[in-house]
Formats: C-alpha cells, sequence, structure tokens
C-alpha cells in the first residue's frame, strides 16, 4: 500500500464517508463516495448518480475516476490513489486497475454494502464461470470480421497504447 499517514488517510477517507451521505440525501443515487488524492490533493470528487441518471455506470469510483481524468487530461491515472466509503464492485475495481490507480483505500466491506441491499457477490460467481455458463447469455459471432479492426489497428503507426 501506498505510505501515508494515518491523519491525511482519515481526513481522505472522511471525504469520501461525507459525500456518500450527502449525495444519498440529496436523493443523486445510493450511500457511495470517493476521492482521488494525487500528491496529497484531492483532484477529484465523485458520487453514486445511479438513480439520479438512470446510469447504471454512475457509481461514485467511475465518476471518481472520470472526473480526475479530464482534470488531468489523461487516461492513466497511475501517481493517484483513491478513497471510497465502500469496497469496490467488480465494475469500479476494474475501472481502477484500468486507470492505473496506485492503490486503494476503503471504508465498508462488500458484505457491509450486501446488508444494505448492494450484494455484488453474484458478479464475482458469475465471473469466474464460463462464458457459456453464465446467467447472461453470451455468444460469440462474427469473430473474423471482429478481428478486422484489430488487424487495422496492428498496423496503425500513430495509436496511442492504454
Amino acid at each position: 500500500m501506498k505510505e501515508g499517514n494515518s491523519a491525511s488517510i482519515d481526513f481522505f477517507m472522511k471525504e469520501a464517508i461525507a459525500l456518500a451521505t450527502e449525495h444519498m440525501k440529496a436523493g443523486h443515487g445510493g450511500p457511495f463516495g470517493a476521492v482521488i488524492v494525487r500528491n496529497g490533493e484531492i483532484i477529484a470528487r465523485g458520487w453514486n448518480r445511479v438513480s439520479s441518471t438512470n446510469d447504471p455506470t454512475a457509481h461514485a469510483e467511475v465518476d471518481c475516476i472520470r472526473k480526475a481524468c479530464k482534470y488531468l487530461n489523461t487516461f492513466e491515472l497511475t501517481d493517484c490513489i483513491l478513497f471510497a466509503n465502500c469496497e469496490p464492485c467488480p465494475m469500479c475495481l476494474s475501472a481502477a486497475y484500468w486507470a492505473k490507480i496506485e492503490c486503494i483505500y476503503y471504508g465498508a466491506g462488500q458484505e457491509d454494502a450486501a446488508k444494505s441491499g448492494f450484494n455484488d457477490v453474484f458478479i464475482y460467481e458469475e465471473l469466474r464461470k464460463e462464458a457459456n455458463k453464465r446467467k447472461m447469455g453470451m455468444q460469440q459471432v462474427l469473430r473474423d470480421d471482429a478481428l478486422q479492426s484489430f488487424k487495422i489497428w496492428d498496423k496503425l503507426e500513430n495509436k496511442i497504447r492504454y
């Protein structure tokens, strides 16, 4: 984990918790908040907006990652720390990996969230299964056609890798 003094860790976590409570009470979404910190400074604040935007991807961590990337004008947050009032769900954890977040501090655990009806365990279980055995149907089609985009990508000289 990223080294830091407990006072600053507590400060940033309390900000994530406050965002969760404030925006949940305001009717923006569920009780989730997050901040992203770079060099000891909060560069982005996010909160759950799922129900207020009708967007199932509008989780606090994703909202915060989007804001931080926009602020820094980059898609990589390699020197940033994410503080979330709750353990990130599989989508948010994946987004943090894609953004190359350095580390994550979280408050409540996934078991705590499940007690309030936010149960992500089934997603973790589904991800462990083979694609054709998941509850959501998945079938590969037109693979050869789809590979054409990747062949063009492989030949691009001015691509930005991520």
